[in-house]
C-alpha cells in the first residue's frame, strides 16, 4: 500500500494487551561505536512500546556490510514472542524484490526494460488500445497509466494466482497515457511478477527463492499469493482510542505488489545487498531500482522512493501497508545504514513502522526523542468527544421531535422538507466516507476497510448519520401523525390547544 501520503488523513472496546520486549541479536554485530547501537535500539524500542502499546515488530539496522542489529519485539497476534527469526509481510516493500527479480532477467538478455510488456506477456490486454505501449520500465516506475480509479482491486474479489489477477485487467481502461505520470498502483508489480513467470517459465514464488532469496542467504524469506497465505493469515492488530484491538484480515491478492514475508534477521541481509555490498546483484542493477524515473517530477523509482530526512541527508525508502500491518524500508547513502521495520499494526490507526524508523534516524543524526506516537493516539480522543455530541444531540432531537411536528402542523410540506434537508449532509458524509479518503490517499477502498484504516473516523462519521436518520425519521413520522390527528398549529404567544393528549414535549426554535 502506499506510502506516506498515507498519514495525511489518518471498537469502542478494546483489549488492552500487554508487550513485553524480547530481542535476539544477530549472529554478527557491529562494535558499538558511535552512531547507532544494539544497546540504543533497544532502548528505543522498550520506550516506544511503553508509550504507544505497540504488541509487536521486528527491526533489523545495517551499516555498510555488517549488522548492527536483527531483533523481534513484543508478540503477533497468536501469542507468539516475536524474534529475529518470525516471519512477517513486508507489504509493499516487496516491490523492491520484484524490481530486482525483473532486472536480473533484464541482465540475462533475456527481456528489455523498454519493450512493450505484451512482447513477453501477451495475455496483459486491458479494455484501453493504449496499454499496447506500456513498456516493463513503466511498470516498474509506476507509470503505466493504471490507477485505482479506473481498477479499484481492493473492493474486487480477490484471485488466487498471478495468471488470474492479470485477467481481472482485461475489462480496465487507463488514467492516463503511459509515460507520462506517476501513479501509485499495485497491480503494475502484479504484472510484473506473471511476467517473470512467463519468461522464466516457473511459478514467481520459485523464481524469487532460486534467484533472488536463496542467493542472498534469505533462507526464511518467500512470497505468496493472497493474505490467506500470510502467516496467521495476516491477523494482526489497529488502534482505537487509545487502544489496540485484534482484527484478522480480509483475503486480498498480493503476490508481486506487497506479499513478500520475511524476518528481521533475512531483511538485515537484503539492506546489505541495497546499501552495494554483498556483491550477487551486479551494482548497477541496484542502482537502477534506487533511480528515481523523474515522470512528471517523480521521487519514485523501482519499488525505491528518493528524498531527505529530517536533518537533510539523502534518503531511500519504501513504506507498506496492510490493514493490519506496517513496514518501512529505508538506506541512508551518506551514513551507510539501512533500516528495516515491521510492526503488527495496521495502516493510519498504526503508522508505527515509519515513526520508528525516522525515531533511529533521529538518534543516528544526533536528535532527541521526539517521542513521536501515530497521530490517531490523539486524533481518536476529539473523535470520541464528537461521537457522544453526535449521539446527546441524536437523543435531543428525537425527544423534541413531537413537538416540532404540532408546531409546524399547518406549515406547507416543502417548508418541512427544506427545514430537514441540512440533517442529509452527516447521512451523505458517511456514505461518501470511503471515497473521500480514497481520494486523499489515491486508492480505492470500501467503508468495511475503514474500520480497519480508522476505526474512530467511521465510528463518527457512521454516529452523526445515524442520529440524523433517527431525528429525520422521527420528525416525519410525528408530522404525519400530528396532521392526521388534526393537532392545530400553536398560536402566537402561546402553546397550542390540544383536545387530548399530553402536552407538546421539548422545545426548539422555528
Amino acid at each position: 500500500m502506499k506510502r506516506q501520503k498515507i498519514a495525511a488523513i489518518a471498537a469502542l472496546t478494546g483489549v488492552l494487551l500487554t508487550t513485553g520486549v524480547t530481542a535476539a541479536s544477530a549472529l554478527a554485530e557491529a562494535p558499538e561505536t558511535g552512531g547507532l547501537s544494539a544497546t540504543a535500539i533497544d532502548h528505543y524500542m522498550r520506550d516506544y512500546i511503553e508509550r504507544t502499546r505497540l504488541p509487536g515488530a521486528l527491526v533489523a539496522v545495517t551499516k555498510g556490510d555488517q549488522v548492527v542489529h536483527a531483533a523481534g519485539y513484543g508478540h503477533t497476534a497468536g501469542g507468539e514472542m516475536i524474534t529475529k527469526d518470525t516471519p512477517m509481510p513486508l507489504a509493499s516493500v516487496s516491490k523492491s524484490f520484484t524490481a530486482l527479480a525483473v532486472l536480473h532477467l533484464a541482465d540475462q538478455g533475456k527481456i528489455s526494460l523498454d519493450a512493450p510488456v505484451r512482447t513477453y506477456l501477451p495475455e496483459f490486454t486491458m479494455a484501453d488500445p493504449r496499454a499496447g505501449k506500456i513498456t516493463v520500465r513503466e511498470l516498474l516506475q509506476q507509470t503505466s497509466g493504471m490507477s485505482d480509479q479506473t481498477f479499484p482491486e481492493l473492493t474486487l474479489p480477490a484471485p488466487d494466482t498471478l495468471k488470474d489477477a492479470v485477467a481481472m485487467l482485461r475489462t480496465a481502461p487507463l488514467a492516463v497515457d503511459p509515460g507520462t505520470k506517476e501513479i501509485y498502483h499495485n497491480p503494475n508489480y502484479t504484472v510484473a511478477a506473471r511476467l517473470v513467470e512467463a519468461v522464466a517459465r516457473v511459478p514467481f514464488a520459485d523464481y524469487m527463492a532460486t534467484t533472488v532469496f536463496d542467493p542472498l542467504g534469505m533462507t526464511s524469506t518467500r512470497t505468496v499469493n493472497t493474505t490467506t497465505d500470510l502467516p496467521g493469515a495476516g491477523e494482526g492488530y489497529i488502534r482505537a482510542y487509545g487502544q489496540v484491538i485484534k482484527r484478522s484480515h480480509p483475503k486480498w491478492f498480493i503476490n508481486g505488489g506487497y506479499g513478500v514475508v520475511s524476518t528481521a534477521d533475512d531483511m538485515a541481509k537484503w539492506l546489505i545487498t541495497q546499501n552495494g555490498a554483498g556483491h550477487v546483484f551486479p551494482e548497477e542493477s541496484i542502482k537502477t531500482t534506487q533511480t528515481a524515473s523523474g515522470v512528471g517530477g517523480s521521487n519514485y523509482g523501482m519499488g525505491w522512493d528518493t528524498g531527505k530526512t529530517a536533518g537533510g541527508a539523502p534518503q531511500l525508502q519504501h513504506t507498506g501497508w496492510l490493514l493490519t500491518h506496517n513496514s518501512a524500508q529505508t538506506l541512508l547513502p551518506a551514513s551507510g545504514y539501512g533500516i528495516a521495520v515491521v510492526t503488527n499494526t495496521g495502516m493510519i490507526s498504526g503508522d508505527d513502522a515509519v515513526i520508528i524508523t525516522d525515531g533511529l534516524i533521529d538518534i543516528i543524526e544526533g536528535r532527541p526523542d521526539a517521542g513521536t506516537v501515530p497521530f490517531t493516539t490523539t486524533a481518536d480522543p476529539w473523535l470520541g468527544g464528537l461521537t457522544l455530541l453526535n449521539l446527546g444531540l441524536g437523543f435531543l432531537g428525537v425527544y423534541r421531535s413531537r413537538g416540532w411536528a404540532r408546531r409546524r402542523a399547518g406549515r406547507p410540506v416543502w417548508r418541512l422538507i427544506v427545514r430537514l434537508v441540512p440533517y442529509a449532509l452527516p447521512i451523505a458524509f458517511f456514505a461518501g466516507l470511503a471515497d473521500l479518503i480514497g481520494f486523499v490517499m489515491n486508492r480505492v477502498g470500501t467503508l468495511d476497510q475503514i474500520t480497519y484504516v480508522w476505526l474512530a473516523l467511521y465510528i463518527w462519521a457512521g454516529t452523526g448519520a445515524l442520529a440524523a436518520t433517527a431525528v429525520v425519521v422521527s420528525r416525519l413520522v410525528h408530522t404525519v401523525l400530528a396532521r392526521r390527528s388534526g393537532t392545530p398549529a400553536p398560536l402566537p404567544g402561546g402553546p397550542a390547544s390540544t383536545p387530548a393528549g399530553p402536552s407538546p414535549v421539548g422545545s426548539v426554535p422555528a
